[in-house]
């Protein structure tokens, strides 16, 4: 009885498909999506993590750079540049120097995730950006370390109502924000690095 019962669906479903031969010209004619993992990788690729990691790294690059060009703004222009300047100290030009340096990486780190963002691999393929983002974070933490080590015991030697002494006191707090600021970037870069080698 049940097999009676199928077969009398099946002939009206063929029976269906006969009448119309439209239905089925419409349907052959509209694209299904393929369950691809390949192609439900690379929407999710573009439009889930890449909002979330990207746009969290760019948001520290720019971090960055504000906070590096504020630290080498406060040591070239003091307030008051009677009591001496940034150039009087040698330790001062090479916290200067790192500043910039930081500044410059921190703004091409910038204009690449832009990039990355619109253009994927338009710059530098995603793995070599991602070995080089990781080691030149780690560079610009130390450098930024370093200098801020070197700014600290130059300032004990200062007189503390010069105005160098109070550039230099802004300045390295500044920096050290940017330190923290760099750190957070390399923790970022290195999960990206490790997320690649391992998946």
């Amino acid at each position: 009885m049940k097999q009676g019962e199928e077969l009398v669906f099946a002939g009206r479903t063929m029976v269906g498909v006969s009448e119309s031969p439209l239905s089925v010209n419409s349907l052959s004619q509209r694209p299904f999506p393929t369950p691809s993992p390949f192609s439900f990788s690379i929407a999710s690729t573009r439009w889930s993590s890449r909002p979330s990691i990207h746009l969290s790294g760019l948001v520290l690059r720019f971090l960055a750079l504000l906070f590096s060009f504020v630290s080498a703004l406060s040591l070239a222009f003091p307030p008051s540049k009677k009591n001496g300047q940034f150039a009087d100290y040698p330790e001062l030009k090479y916290c200067f120097v790192v500043y910039v340096l930081v500044f410059i990486y921190s703004a091409f780190q910038l204009f690449k995730g832009v990039c990355d963002i619109t253009h994927t691999g338009f710059l530098i393929s995603d793995m070599i950006s991602d070995y080089l983002s990781f080691i030149l974070d780690q560079l610009a933490a130390y450098l930024l370390i370093s200098s801020g080590s070197v700014a600290i015991s130059i300032i004990q030697h200062m007189t503390r109502t010069a105005s160098i002494w109070k550039a230099t006191i802004i300045s390295i707090s500044i920096s050290f924000v940017t330190f923290l600021v760099i750190a957070t970037c390399t923790v970022l870069s290195g999960y990206k690095l490790c997320k690649r080698i391992i998946w």
